[in-house]
């Protein structure tokens, strides 16, 4: 109930007032109330005034709402009833209507401000004004008003005037203004787990104004409110300043260009596009971020003086300026020459933010400017492009203008407001031109054998109905990385299963990783970090398809860029990375070498998601949203750091990865499990770098296959042999007449030649007087096995491994799969990752399995988080009635029984 002030605008309804005159306005939200500065109607609604008392306190009152809302608050039974039968009891009020009008006539009238902590400021307030928005579907047909926490209220507000009044902070925290309810949250949810007051703001002010006599009805309200999504908590809308690029001032030349460019389908030009144009509104330039491109203005504390800059050379002479005023000590730029456009150069500035945040310039009047602190929406770095990629103005003039506008861009209608925009709208407000010529469309989509389709044939394949069995981004991906998008695609739905199960899988997976293990250990993503060399190999790799990627789509090759983006998740990232660093994540407690993990894979899932987006929008969209809690559409495009692309890390953790992926090939052949160690793989180097670059894996690969000892050998050493065989097929094409000398040449090679051919690629002859070249494709080289060890090869690369196994090697398998079988449990019984356990094992008779358990005890107790003692895991018995009894297969012979109990400890 706001009370209404007398005075001239509001005479008409003190005319024979029964009490005090109240406006009566509603809210869901009592914590904005005080930072209400008016009350909104709707100036072609009919209102009316009445007289009644108040529920609460039982005084007197007149009261103003809509008429649309009368039943709403009032009882027909106290409709017109005698006011000196009231028992004050806030039953049966009696009330009668004795006033009509229009919402028009209150506008203007002044009223009380319901709670004095603090004076709005920044313009008028505490009167009523008009707006369109309001409605009588519910509430009072008047609408409480806080500009600083909606966005109606805000334009209705601006509209008129009125001014502002937070009184919430960025936590959603009371201000000290507040009195006795400051520091209090407004939101009961927002407090820690077990702290929020049994009553929420929203009661205590309720209560506090049915105190006041400013409560005309109090009740619980069930209505839609957002909440965030990931924390399932209610969302504070919060006034933030930002910067506008005025574009409705230039919107029927953004909508007579458009008629200009050749839409293909039209329709989308003339639909879709021009409706956006048709109702466009001003753009949001800024955005609230940590880092990025900065707004290029700098302005006095005061707001007086503002200066935009146009260029770094610009940006140099004012910096100058700012040091001989005594405002800066030094120019941070010092080294940089704006005449020098070389990459070299700009390789010496960073104008990214908070960089640039350092730099505080002087105003004309001799003032301090400091930079404005939001960034420029990085929409404007899309529709910028053009400009951009020419340095232009500032270089490159003839270049630009040969080559702007595009003749054609193309891509998916759902950058319709988006790049489309964003170039259409630069280029209309800086070049008065339109950005691109055409829109052109994709190749056609065949059947799987590479017919057009067509109903008449049968071959059609619905694309709605593809889309909501697999997802537009498992759909989108498969077509880009199948085929170019100018290219003619040969569509079998098979091939989006895969999309589906290799990439989205893998990052899914990889993304559920990393948010597990993050969540449990609070990363912030701030602590020192000490990267691993596992770690430099991850962003070396990163950055090398960041610029891979980067480079294509430049190119117009979206297929290379997704075939590595693919690769790079599925091979690189989760196969390799996630799985190598697996126990980083989980042990110990968060110091420099987690923190460096966590960033490192935070990291690649952030870059992978901006690369992605261009391809699987939505899928990556909500991967970058979980990861940063922004938009990944409105990220900055990466760009690779070449520092960080190290080419002899890379080539030897590839060489690793083939390395491992043999002697796994083998074990599969051969039948060991991973799990079971062995003793000895041998390899052969064919050169001193490969030699070099197996010593510095060495331990990395050990680990990864299981194998207790690597041996390096030289290639002439006779414990392994290769066999060389002339492909007669390839010869014959190439050799003509002389392929059968050159085969009898190939066939004499010893293992030196063999190896100078595997590791060159090539090798000269001389045969029947002429000089021939014989090509690594033209023969096949393979290993001959010896007893006791399995050999594979691949190209150069060979690999011995010793496939005996003696008792120790067998125990500690036994330990592995234990381990293994343990750890299965422990989920399967929804046991939490970082919960302890009781662990005993039961002695089933086999001395080996003993033996296995003894020596072992350390490894499976700490491997499987177990406070059992290590020398009472094995037990003799174990209570059949006890909890937790699980039978346990380790192989095709051997089986135990274990005690697996959650401990209280």
């Amino acid at each position: 109930m706001f009370k209404v002030k007398p005075d001239r605008a509001s005479e008409f309804l003190f005319k024979d007032a029964f009490g005090d005159v109240f406006i009566l306005a509603w809210t869901t939200t009592p914590w904005t109330l005080p930072s209400n500065c008016a009350l909104t109607v709707g100036p072609k609604l009919d209102y009316v005034r009445v007289k009644t008392f108040n529920p609460y306190t039982h005084e007197p009152n007149t009261v103003v709402l809509a008429k649309a809302r009368l039943n709403a608050y009032f009882s027909e039974k106290g409709k017109d009833v005698s006011f000196e039968d009231y028992k004050k009891d806030g039953k049966s009020i009696p009330w009668t209507v004795d006033g009509e009008f229009y919402g028009h006539q209150l506008e203007g009238i002044r009223y009380e401000q319901l709670f004095s902590y603090a004076q709005p400021t920044g313009g008028d307030a505490f009167k009523v004004i008009g707006g369109d928005f309001v409605t009588t579907e519910d509430g009072t047909g008047v609408v409480h008003t806080a500009p600083s926490f909606g966005a109606d209220d805000m334009r209705v507000a601006r509209q008129h005037g009125i001014g502002t009044l937070t009184l919430v902070d960025l936590q959603g925290r009371f201000t000290p203004e507040m009195g006795e309810f400051a520091g209090k949250y407004v939101k009961n949810e927002y407090y820690p787990a077990g702290q929020a007051p049994e009553k929420s703001v929203d009661v205590e002010l309720s209560i506090r104004l049915k105190e006041m006599g400013r409560a005309f009805k109090v009740e619980k309200y069930e209505h839609n409110y957002p909440h965030c999504w990931r924390t399932d908590k209610p969302i504070l809308y919060y006034p933030l300043d930002s910067w506008f690029v005025r574009v409705t001032a230039k919107k029927d030349r953004l909508i007579a260009l458009n008629k200009t460019i050749n839409w293909k389908p039209e329709s989308t030009g003339t639909g879709r596009f021009g409706n956006w144009l048709e109702n466009l509104q001003d753009w949001n330039l800024s955005r609230s971020r940590y880092w990025g491109i900065p707004l290029p203005i700098w302005r006095t504390e005061d707001g007086d003086e503002e200066l935009c800059i146009g260029s770094l050379k610009q940006l140099k002479e004012e910096i100058a300026r700012a040091v001989k005023a005594g405002v800066m000590t030094a120019d941070p730029y010092a080294s940089f020459d704006p005449a020098d456009m070389s990459d070299a150069n700009y390789d010496r500035v960073d104008l990214h933010r908070p960089y640039a945040d350092n730099i505080v310039l002087v105003s004309p009047g001799g003032k301090p400017m400091k930079r404005e602190t939001d960034l420029i929406d990085v929409w404007f770095d899309s529709g910028a492009m053009p400009y951009a990629q020419w340095h232009y103005p500032f270089e490159n003039e003839a270049t630009f203008k040969e080559t702007f506008p595009a003749d054609f861009i193309a891509e998916g209608v759902d950058q319709t407001r988006g790049w489309f925009y964003t170039l259409h709208a630069i280029a209309t407000l800086t070049q008065d031109s339109v950005a691109y010529k055409a829109v052109v469309s994709n190749g056609l989509v065949l059947d799987k054998v590479g017919q057009k389709m067509s109903k008449r044939l049968g071959n059609a394949v619905d694309p709605f109905k593809t889309l909501d069995a697999y997802g537009a981004d498992a759909v989108r991906w498969y077509m880009i990385s199948n085929a170019s998008p100018w290219d003619n695609l040969k569509f079998d739905a098979e091939g989006i299963t895969e999309v589906q199960r290799k990439f989205f899988r893998a990052l899914f997976n990889t993304y559920n990783f990393f948010a597990l293990y993050a969540n449990i250990d609070g990363f912030d993503g701030n602590g020192e970090a000490a990267l691993t060399e596992s770690d430099r190999w991850i962003l070396s790799r990163l950055n090398s398809v960041m610029k891979l990627a980067d480079a294509n789509y430049a190119d117009y090759e979206p297929t290379v860029a997704a075939r590595a983006i693919q690769d790079f998740v599925v091979e690189d990232l989760s196969n390799w990375y996630v799985r190598l660093n697996r126990r980083r994540f989980w042990k110990g407690e968060l110091g420099a070498d987690k923190n460096a993990a966590f960033q490192t894979l935070k990291r690649c899932l952030e870059v992978v998601a901006m690369l992605s987006a261009p391809i699987a929008p939505f899928f990556t969209d909500r991967l970058y949203r979980d990861l940063t809690a922004s938009s990944v559409h409105l990220s900055n495009w990466p760009k690779h750091n070449e520092a960080l692309i190290d080419a002899e890390l890379e080539a030897r953790t590839a060489l690793a990865q083939k390395l491992t992926s043999l002697v796994l090939s083998i074990r599969k052949k051969e039948g060991h499990r991973v799990r079971q160690p062995l003793q000895q793989m041998m390899v052969p180097v064919t050169d001193a770098t490969m030699r070099t670059r197996l010593e510095a894996i060495r331990e990395l690969v050990l680990g990864e296959v299981n194998v207790k000892e690597l041996v390096i050998l030289d290639a002439s050493e006779s414990k392994l042999t290769k066999k060389i065989k002339p492909d007669f097929k390839k010869l014959g094409a190439r050799m003509g007449k002389l392929m059968k000398s050159v085969a009898a040449a190939v066939n004499g090679f010893d293992q030196a030649q063999i190896a100078e051919l595997e590791t060159k690629g090539a090798m000269k002859l001389t045969v029947e007087g002429q000089e021939v070249e014989v090509l690594r494709d033209d023969v096949e080289i393979s290993a001959e096995t010896i007893p006791g060890l399995s050999v594979a090869a691949d190209g150069p690369l060979t690999v011995a491994l010793d496939i005996t196994l003696n008792d120790a090697l067998l125990q500690e398998g036994i330990a592995r799969e234990l381990v293994s079988r343990i750890q299965t449990l422990r989920k399967e019984s929804g046991f939490e990752i970082t919960d302890r356990v009781q662990l005993h094992i039961l002695d089933n008779g086999d001395a080996r399995f003993a033996q296995a358990i003894r020596t072992h005890a350390p490894y499976i107790v700490a491997e499987t988080l177990a406070v059992t003692p290590e020398d009472q895991v094995l037990v003799s018995t174990l209570s059949p009635e006890g909890p937790g009894i699980h039978e346990v297969e380790l192989d095709e012979v051997l089986r135990c029984a274990l005690s697996l109990v959650r401990s209280a400890n």
